[in-house]
């Protein structure tokens, strides 16, 4: 029995390891071919940058496009996320609170499930036609399909967490007085840091790294790009200058990389106590 655990072990660790390097990989051929010439690169991917190449990324960062393309794709997760704080939590607290004693209720969160369930596909023509009838083909149209496509996810969330806060919290707040706009304010809304964390972070790795709805909506002219059409069209102009489109990656990634690092345990906290039902 003993050996046999160890094999498990063993066989357990090999899995680990394997997926580690499954992910660490691309991320070292990435940062490294960003750091070196284009006849470094063109060897082999795998070198150490000896010696570091920097001009790659000074001209990147010369670029016109690359920040307006930065700028574009803040913008757009600015007002999705915005979105998320102010519109999500507050509608989520009337769906859950609602649900128990109202069938209208659950049939908008029954509906708003069922658009979980819908694949991007089925809808993307109709919310283009929609987007161009409404002269919305813009960064500022773009978030705004970004928000709504972002509801049923995070209404599936919010609602799902405020199962697990005890409504004697509530009771206590409209005993002293408070009105259901100043409980949801005061009490509800603080509670939900956690999760709203968690919301925030998978709505913001979404918005800044999509491709799709850019590539639909923004690709008429480089003033509207977000960063993953910059890598698309400059990689596509630049196919075999490996280390200048490689830093093109590493550009556009760094800054959500360190903000995800910085914010990592929010997730994993709005995750872990959603799950717990008091």
């Amino acid at each position: 029995m003993v050996e046999g655990r160890k094999q498990n072990n063993v066989l357990t660790y090999i899995i680990l390891i394997l997926g580690i390097l499954l992910i660490i990989l691309p991320l070292y051929v990435t940062f490294v071919t960003a750091l070196k010439s284009d006849a470094q690169s063109s060897k082999s991917f795998f070198t150490l940058p000896i010696p570091i190449y920097l001009e790659s990324f000074k001209e990147i960062l010369s670029s016109e496009r690359y920040w307006r393309a930065f700028i574009n794709t803040v913008y757009i997760t600015a007002i999705v996320l915005a979105g998320n704080i102010v519109i999500m939590p507050a509608m989520s607290y009337a769906v859950a609170r609602k649900m128990p004693v109202s069938t209208a209720y659950r049939l908008v969160y029954y509906f708003l499930l069922l658009g979980i369930f819908i694949p991007f596909q089925v809808k993307m023509m109709p919310l283009v036609k929609l987007l161009s009838a409404l002269n919305m083909m813009n960064p500022t149209g773009l978030a705004i399909l970004c928000i709504s496509s972002s509801t049923c996810e995070s209404v599936f969330l919010f609602v799902g967490y405020m199962g697990a806060i005890p409504p004697d919290m509530e009771e206590a707040a409209w005993i002293d007085g408070a009105g259901t706009l100043r409980t949801y304010s005061s009490v509800v809304f603080p509670l939900l840091k956690p999760m709203l964390a968690t919301v925030l972070i998978k709505q913001g790795l979404w918005i800044w790294n999509d491709f799709m709805l850019p590539l639909i909506t923004l690709n008429k002219g480089w003033q509207d790009w977000t960063l993953t059409l910059f890598q698309y069209n400059f990689q596509t102009e630049y196919s075999v200058n490996y280390s200048l489109t490689f830093a093109t990656f590493v550009a556009s990634m760094l800054p959500l990389l360190i903000f995800y690092c910085f914010m990592q345990k929010a997730i994993i906290g709005g995750l872990t106590s959603g799950a717990v039902k008091s």
